[in-house]
């Protein structure tokens, strides 16, 4: 049952974005739930230069079903060229809140992202 569930990993350069970002996911019903976790330090390889940044992470538990249309709204609010979009299965969890996530994820209200 479990393995329906995904654990998305997104970053961003700001909390306010962060914020933004996760109440219109939550509100859309394409998240049930979203943890922001800022400064976070990022070193990565960008356009052939090693870069360091500070980011905020935001982690959205939703559903396998949700993923393509959570992916579409985060690129159309993120403000990175390629943001970081990762989906990890969740292989098990308590199931009073695997239901909850169930019912606060993907129903009539998000069919039409705006």
């Amino acid at each position: 049952m479990a393995t329906k569930y995904r654990v998305v990993i997104v970053s961003v350069p700001s909390v306010a974005e962060a914020r933004r970002i996760a109440h219109k996911v939550v509100e859309k019903e394409l998240a049930a739930c979203v943890s922001i976790v800022p400064k976070v330090r990022s070193i990565y390889r960008w356009e052939g230069k090693v870069e360091e940044t500070q980011e905020t992470l935001l982690l959205m538990k939703t559903k396998k079903e949700a993923l393509s249309k959570l992916t579409k709204r985060i690129k159309k609010m993120h403000s990175y060229e390629v943001p970081e979009i990762l989906a990890l299965k969740v292989d098990d969890g308590d199931d009073e809140y695997l239901k909850w996530l169930e019912l606060s994820t993907f129903n009539q209200k998000s069919e039409e992202p705006d």
